[in-house]
Order: C-alpha cells, then sequence, then structure tokens
C-alpha cells in the first residue's frame, strides 16, 4: 500500500475493524439499496430483488430507494416468479418506470435476459457460476462471462445488438471499469453477516473485487491504497489487494462500513467540524488531504 508503513497499516487495520463494528450492522443498511433484498425471504426472490436493485444502484441515494421500490412494486409480491414467467403483457406494468436514463425499455429488456437464465438455469447463481474457473484469482473472469453471455443471449433473442442503455445495465469488465454495482451484488450474494446476505455458496467471498464508486475511491486514496488519477478497473483490483494483505480471505469486508462514511456521513473530503469525531481524521491529515 502507497506510503504506509508496518506500523501505520496495522493501525489501520485497527481502525478498520472499529468501523467495521460501528457500522456494520443490520441496523444501519438503509438507505443502501441492500435493504431491499431483506424484503424477501425466499433466496431466489433475494436475488432477484439485489440484482436490480444493484443495477439501478446510480444517483442520488434518495432517487435509487424511489426507483427500486417503485420497480419492485410494479412486479408484485415475488420478482422471481414476475421474472420466471415474463412476457410482454408483463412488461406493461412497467410503463412509464424511469430511473435517470434507464426506461422502461430497458428494464423489460434486462428482465427479458434474465427470464431465459431463469428458465434455463433455476437461479443468477448457476448461471455466473459455470464462468468460474478453480485457477481464478478473482471473479474478474467470471463476471466478464457473465455480463458478456447475457449481452449474447439478448443479441441472439431479439436480433439487434443492446443499447448503450442496456450495456450500462450490464457492464463488462473487460472493458476496464471498475463494474460498482455488479461488484456491489456479488458482495451482497457472497459475503455474510449482519449486514451481506450470502445467499451464494458457489463463490470464494476472497476472490471479490471492492465495489468501487466515488466515495469509495476518494477515501480509499486518502488511506494510501492507491495513487493513480483515473478510477478504473486496475484502480479497483489495487485497492482490492491493498484490503487483502489486512483481510486475506475477506478483501471487500470494510467496504460497507467505509461508504458509510461518504454517503451517511456526507464525508467530502474536505474538513468539516463533525470530521474530529471521525475514525479516519489521523489518516486524513496524514495525506494532507484538508
Amino acid at each position: 500500500m502507497h506510503g504506509l508503513n508496518y506500523s501505520t497499516t496495522s493501525e489501520l487495520h485497527e481502525v478498520l475493524e472499529e468501523l467495521y463494528r460501528k457500522y456494520n450492522c443490520f441496523e444501519r443498511i438503509k438507505p443502501d439499496p441492500l435493504q431491499f433484498v431483506y424484503r424477501y425471504t425466499e433466496p431466489r426472490d433475494m436475488e432477484v430483488a439485489g440484482f436490480l436493485a444493484a443495477a439501478l444502484a446510480y444517483g442520488r441515494v434518495r432517487q435509487i430507494e424511489q426507483s427500486v421500490e417503485n420497480l419492485l412494486k410494479r412486479m408484485g409480491r415475488s420478482p422471481f416468479e414476475f421474472v420466471v414467467n415474463f412476457t410482454d403483457s408483463a412488461g406493461k406494468k412497467l410503463t412509464g418506470f424511469r430511473h435517470r436514463f434507464n426506461t422502461a425499455g430497458d428494464i423489460c429488456e434486462l428482465l427479458g435476459i434474465l427470464h431465459g437464465v431463469l428458465q434455463q438455469y433455476g437461479s443468477i447463481e448457476a448461471y455466473f457460476a459455470q464462468g468460474l474457473e478453480p485457477d481464478h484469482t478473482n471473479v474478474i473472469g467470471a463476471l466478464s462471462r457473465f455480463t458478456g453471455g447475457l449481452l449474447q443471449r439478448y443479441q441472439r433473442d431479439a436480433g439487434t445488438v443492446a443499447s448503450k442503455a442496456l450495456r450500462f445495465l450490464l457492464t463488462d469488465p473487460a472493458n476496464g471499469s471498475p463494474c460498482k454495482r455488479l461488484n456491489l451484488f456479488l458482495r451482497w450474494m457472497v459475503r455474510h453477516d449482519d449486514v451481506d446476505a450470502g445467499i451464494w455458496k458457489s463463490v470464494d467471498k476472497a476472490k471479490l473485487i471492492v465495489p468501487l464508486d466515488t466515495h469509495m475511491a476518494r477515501l480509499c486514496k486518502i488511506l494510501g491504497f492507491y495513487d493513480r488519477n483515473t478510477v478504473s478497473l486496475a484502480t479497483a483490483l489495487e485497492i482490492t489487494q491493498g484490503f487483502a494483505r489486512l483481510e486475506p480471505d475477506d478483501p471487500v469486508k470494510y467496504d460497507f462500513a467505509l461508504s458509510r462514511i461518504g454517503i451517511v456521513e456526507d464525508c467530502n473530503g474536505r474538513y468539516r467540524p463533525q470530521c474530529e469525531d471521525c475514525e479516519l481524521l489521523e489518516f486524513c491529515k496524514r495525506r494532507d488531504s484538508f
């Protein structure tokens, strides 16, 4: 990790553990879109709700909440049943839906792809797992096969290439994107603690990648996990490797806790009086962040 010696690394690990104890509890999930996974008790419903909530996890927090709430309400009591039985007629229930630049049509195309996957494989996990290789050090290869395969299914069935809006919902890491929303979905599904649901059993949590957005990128740069100027897949991998030095078996363990500082505590990297109560204050001072 950039600029961190052994004593600093040890100190950082202690601070991260403190943040984990403070923030990583079920009662603190809201307003995170992960909340929608826990609307359901059946794993197949939790999986579909999580995939859609993660897909729409861009923009302002309140806007994300409203959009996911709106979408799931239109889908009825069981997201899985809605998707596995999806038809053009069912798609009319989404008329008028919009989340920023993604329209009802984009969501219908996505649900049409998932319909085929669930019909054939029974779950999103089973489809994702076919892209896993034992010698892969992380999930990037499987994630690329996953999104690439879904888009190929669309092209085969629709007879045309996917739109830019649909490809945004199914970002391929092969293009250099950190794939924040898909890695967020994997964290929810694979890890199991007071926050993450852990309903997938075929993926090793040690191979997960940090879901990198602007909040995490800012904090991880302050903490010395990277020093590059761009936020890309390479950045996410470098940050994940840094966390793996602290927690080899669970490199995304601290993602939720750190993201609370950016999202809930509204940290913007500039000094404010409330920074005096933040566990990361000393690291910010050392990095001349203020």
